[in-house]
């Protein structure tokens, strides 16, 4: 799959003239604008390698450009003019050579193009509206705006003619429709082709299907059938079928897929499987980001990429979107709103819109090279121009290149997007960018295997090989520049420490597995050259099994036997004996993957993942008994999606779901790392999003009855595409799309994002519900620390909690199995499993919060008495956790004994400074408080403030863990008692603070409890915070509050305000000269001389109040200036 990065790169045509037609082939791309043509190269460095440029007064003869197409062998372009004229071009290059630095042969020769031949079209007369050229190898075609197709050679001549709007023939309209119960059925009604609304807008041409795609300028969809021989003539088309559609405006082809592609003007992508008599599968939009018709107007072009896994879409009025087959946003222009807005951020006011957005204008025209790395588009609003962005693949599990679970890769042209994983709070993405040595002779990157333990990477492009050693950093290259031109890559693969290239010998002209250590890349240190039957579409290996697929579907397993220690200084010997061969005849589409399916051993009557051992030489004495059987089975997936089991003995294949794009195998691992996916046979993602595959302990492992196959929680957003597998921390890694912005850079920077989904709680469900609990306990514990974890087990939770209430009230529960479970069994045995950690307590809180609380006995019958868990939460002092409970206990155990630990928790969080904690509590007491005021009839108090209601005055000198029991006793029936006793613990904490001049948590404390300091100072409880002695409080005071700290001018403003308001004058004097506020003591002094005296001695006298001999003299002379 792709993933757009980097900056959007932009051509500037050499006419100002908007382009009308652009076509990539061969590494040359086409550009067409309405007077001119440029040939340019689009390899490693983009140069113009020739244009035309009409002459004076071609454009008044003629007609401007308007529709071209370039041959097949890119030697001839044909072009269309609004005048009706052919005319067709010759493309040839010169011996100058274009060099781009140093001594190698860049291969970029400057061409020519000549005009051969023009020829006015022999069309009706006033034709104005001609469709777009599709081609074979033979002729190119040209649809008319009344149904006719014009058949014209490669030199430009027209040969034949068919109108396929002929009076007389009828179709039967094959759309699509639902009867009255829901069964697809086939309309019966016909309907005729006429002249009069058959008008061709679009062709397209599939060569491998023989099937021709008319879309008419009404918004229907043809189907056309041609000769199995391609078409030559007029009489090799046939008009086929309808398409049930009747607003589109543009259609492209998924040959490999059998997928037709239709925009409509509504702005949706609407996908159509031809091998099922052109069926409609899925439709495809920006509808769920936001986006409607009015945003981006209808879709003006598609484009698959050369593997059909992808595919462009380009809009009229804005954006630019590529979508995997399967319904994935891979990359999106239109900058994202809604949860995602932090991922793409808005337009500021006055920021210019182009910068934020490419395409901003709608899209002309698009195309990809023949990589797929790059895709070209043309900007409606600016049709001079050409926006190249850069992509890579993903997922590189496909044909002969081998995959590791331990490292994600992304290729791109000239680089390795590595995902790290070494941190799993925090994935990233690493470029890896192949040295220019390498690069400028073998541009691109074709091929990119990781080795099975992940230290090293294999790296080929046209030629040659690269070796990248992760831990040291270093690169290896063939020594012999002779060696490496020599060697074609086809595909690599990693047998342990050595390296397996799949290589196109062109002296021989066959293909042959060459394995070379990967400490030494050169002939001499060559330990096997194998020769291939024929060149191998899919490739795999498993420990020393070898499978190689031969078209169309004939396969070998080879066995590899290493005589003597892979070393330097040692001459192992590589032999290979043929395993087992197998011819198979089927009508099925070709494999684009296969991987072994390895046995699983039974130890210790438990059925246990595989040993993996390198090479036979190596196993221990102990392991004999234990050797791993030759792998048996091996998963397929074809091309058209579909993913079977094929048995290796029998040679029968059993179909196992549809609709795939990419699987995963789990393997494990050499290194003792504990894989936390062992078990999970398999993992497949596509259109029915993520499905997970699981053995079963019978006789057949792989029986489907015996699989968990969809599973909700598995799914990623439609906006992250599955990467693959990391077993060790039994997570699924994805990538989404990321846009970031540079000052001076007029265009953003599209970001991979990686993102995690944990499946841990998916495998601990699937081994309860086989009551598998050893098991499921064992797994957790080896997941025990890890990042995801806790919220691995309250998932796992809340899911089986969840299934226990749709049981109870539809009868079953939400996911399917075909494993009979008891709903009520499972959340016990979920609980017993999760109790075994200390994130327990935290955990079932967690899902109360999330649950309805009409539910909740069912939940902690499992789980435990509330009361009980609070009691735990606050033995270990998780005073968090225990709060959580409180709404819990009140809602099962009734109000008065939530009040009673709610009362106990304030005591504790006060004690532990946790004042927003203790405000939350607060606040539940008054509020609990003022419900029981209410039921018992009594009328509830109005407050001014926030604990205005409590007037009761406490009795001096109770301790307040009598508090408590008094409360205790009497909440319910003495609710005011009730009150004040939270009132009474409240004012002891603020008195407690005061006297030990604690200002700061006091500060705090007022804030997070919404305490009301002012009347709390008013009254006889307050007055034990008035000051003695203003020089040692002076002292004390500005020890606590540092002045040269914002947040303690911030505290001490704070305080005196209060201390203004309730008129403590000893505070205000203190606060004001800390905080040199001489308006404040201005106002003091100048009605109290003696105060003033007694101030300004104390700090004259004081030698430590130095620091305040500025203000002292400021005030002087302000009181000097007044008297």
């Amino acid at each position: 799959m792709y993933v757009a990065y980097g900056w959007p790169k932009v051509l500037s045509t050499a006419s100002p003239d908007p382009i009308v037609h652009i076509k990539a082939s061969s590494g040359l791309l086409l550009l067409v604008s309405s007077s001119h043509l440029e040939v340019w190269s689009i390899a490693q460095h983009k140069v113009r390698l020739a244009q035309y440029f009409r002459g004076d007064g071609a454009n008044d003869l003629e007609g401007h450009y308007t529709q071209a197409i370039w041959s097949g062998d890119t030697k001839t372009i044909l072009v269309l003019t609004s005048a009706h004229f052919l005319l067709c071009f010759k493309l040839s290059f010169s011996s100058k050579e274009i060099r781009f630095g140093g001594k190698e042969s860049s291969g970029v020769f400057l061409g020519i193009i000549d005009l051969t031949s023009s020829l006015k079209a022999p069309f009706l007369g006033g034709i104005t509206l001609t469709s777009n050229f599709v081609g074979n190898n033979d002729v190119a075609l040209l649809g008319l705006a009344k149904g006719a197709l014009h058949l014209i050679t490669w030199s430009g001549e027209f040969v034949d003619s068919v109108d396929l709007s002929e009076d007389g023939k009828v179709l039967p309209d094959r759309l699509s429709t639902k009867d009255s119960n829901g069964d697809l059925s086939r309309s019966p009604h016909k309907e005729f082709l006429g002249r009069a609304c058959f008008n061709f807008s679009k062709l397209e041409l599939s060569v491998q299907l023989n099937l021709l795609i008319a879309l008419l300028e009404d918004g229907r969809v043809l189907i056309c059938t041609t000769s199995k021989n391609g078409v030559k003539k007029g009489s090799d088309i046939m008009p086929d079928r309808w398409i049930g559609v009747n607003d589109a405006i543009c259609v492209s082809i998924a040959s490999e897929q059998n997928l037709l592609a239709v925009g409509s003007k509504s702005g949706a992508v609407s996908l159509f499987d031809l091998a099922e008599n052109a069926t409609l599968i899925r439709t495809i939009s920006l509808y769920d980001w936001g986006y409607s018709m009015e945003d981006t107007g209808a879709v003006s072009c598609i484009r698959w990429t050369p593997d059909n896994t992808a595919f462009a879409v380009g809009w009229q009025l804005r954006g630019l979107a590529v979508w995997s087959s399967s319904g994935c946003r891979l990359m999106c222009t239109i900058r994202q709103s809604g949860l995602n807005t932090a991922f793409s951020p808005v337009v500021k006011p006055g920021q210019d819109f182009l910068r934020c957005e490419p395409l901003s204008g709608g899209v002309a025209c698009l195309d990809w090279d023949e990589n797929a790395y790059q895709l070209y588009a043309i900007e409606s609003r600016t049709a001079t121009r050409m926006l190249l962005f850069s992509f890579g693949k993903c997922c590189l599990n496909r044909g002969v290149s081998g995959v590791s679970h331990l490292r994600q890769i992304i290729c791109g042209e000239d680089r390795v997007l590595l995902l790290q994983t070494e941190d799993e709070d925090e994935l990233k993405i690493q470029h890896l960018i192949v040295p220019q040595s390498y690069i400028s002779q073998n541009w691109p990157l074709l091929h990119v295997s990781a080795s099975k333990d992940g230290t090293h990477l294999a790296m080929a492009g046209r030629r040659g090989l690269i070796l990248y050693d992760l831990r040291s950093k270093k690169w290896r290259v063939f020594g012999d520049v002779m060696q490496e031109q020599r060697m074609s890559c086809k595909g690599l693969l990693w047998l342990g420490k050595i390296v397996v290239i799949c290589n196109y010998n062109n002296t021989t002209k066959s293909y042959e597995l060459c394995f070379y250590p990967r400490y030494h890349l050169d002939e001499s240190s060559l330990l096997c050259r194998k020769i291939l039957l024929d060149k191998p579409i899919v490739m795999d290996i498993w420990q020393d099994y070898i499978l190689v697929t031969y078209p169309p579907f004939d396969v070998q397993v080879f066995r590899a036997k290493l005589s003597g220690k892979l070393s330097p200084t040692k001459t192992p010997i590589l032999q290979f004996v043929t395993a087992r061969e197998l011819s198979i005849m089927t009508a099925k589409k070709q494999p684009v993957a296969m991987r072994f399916l390895p046995h699983r051993i039974v130890q210790d009557g438990k059925l246990s993942s595989e040993i993996d051992i390198s090479l036979p030489d190596e196993v221990p004495e102990h392991y004999v008994d234990l050797l791993p059987k030759q792998p048996s089975r091996c998963l397929i997936l074809r091309i058209n999606g579909e993913l079977s089991l094929l048995d290796l003995d029998e040679g029968s294949e059993r179909k196992l779901t549809g609709d795939v794009e990419h699987f995963w195998v789990t393997y494990k691992q050499p290194d003792g790392e504990a894989n936390l996916i062992e078990e999970v046979s398999w993992l497949a993602y596509g259109h029915h999003g993520m499905q997970a595959w699981y053995p079963s302990t019978g006789e057949d492992p792989y029986q489907l009855q015996d699989f968990l196959q969809l599973d909700p929680e598995l799914e990623f957003d439609r906006e992250v595409y599955p990467l693959g597998l990391l077993p060790y921390s039994g997570v699924v890694v994805g990538v989404s799309q990321r846009l970031s912005f540079s000052p001076g850079v007029d265009m953003p920077c599209f970001e991979p994002l990686p993102q995690a989904q944990t499946i841990l709680h998916c495998l601990l469900r699937h081994l309860l519900q086989r009551g598998k609990m050893d098991d499921a306990l064992q797994l957790a514990k080896l997941s025990a620390g890890r990042p995801h974890f806790s919220h691995c087990l309250e998932w796992l939770l809340f899911t089986v909690f969840d299934a226990v209430v749709s049981s109870q009230s539809s009868g079953k529960a939400d996911w399917l199995s075909p494993i009979r479970w008891n709903p009520s069994l499972l959340l016990q045995q979920a609980c017993d499993l999760i109790r075994n950690f200390s994130e327990y307590l935290d955990v079932v809180v967690s899902v109360a919060r999330k649950t309805d609380g009409r539910h909740w006995n069912d939940l902690f019958a499992a789980a435990g008495k509330s009361t009980e868990l609070f009691d735990e939460c606050f033995k270990r002092r998780y005073y968090r956790t225990a709060a959580c409970y409180i709404l819990v206990i009140e809602k099962l155990e009734g109000t008065p004994v939530s009040q009673y630990n709610a009362l106990r928790l304030l005591q504790a969080t006060l004690e532990e400074s946790m004042y927003e904690l203790a405000g939350e509590l607060v606040r539940f007491l008054l509020r609990s408080g003022r419900e029981i005021d209410v039921v018992n009839g009594e009328p509830e108090q109005k407050t001014n403030s926030f604990l205005g209601s409590f007037w009761f005055r406490p009795s001096q000198g109770r301790d307040p863990s009598a508090n408590l029991q008094t409360a205790k006793s009497s909440t319910v029936k003495e609710t005011s008692a009730h009150i004040a006793t939270v009132k009474r613990i409240l004012e002891t904490h603020a008195g407690y603070l005061m006297s030990h001049k604690m200002l700061r948590e006091l500060v705090a404390f007022v804030k997070g409890t919404q305490f009301d300091l002012t009347e709390f100072l008013q009254s006889s409880s307050g007055s034990s915070a008035r000051l003695q002695d203003f020089a040692s409080a002076l002292h004390i005071i500005g020890q606590k509050l540092d002045m040269s700290v914002l947040q303690s001018r911030l505290d001490a403003e704070f305080l005196l305000a209060h201390m203004c308001t309730v008129g403590f004058k000893e505070w205000i004097v203190v606060l004001a000269t800390l905080l040199r506020r001489m308006e404040v003591l201005l106002d003091l002094f100048r009605g109290d001389p003696r105060l003033w005296n007694a101030y300004s001695q104390t700090l004259r006298l004081q030698s430590h109040f130095s620091e305040f001999e500025d203000l002292l003299c400021s005030l002087e002379e302000a009181l000097e200036a007044v008297v």
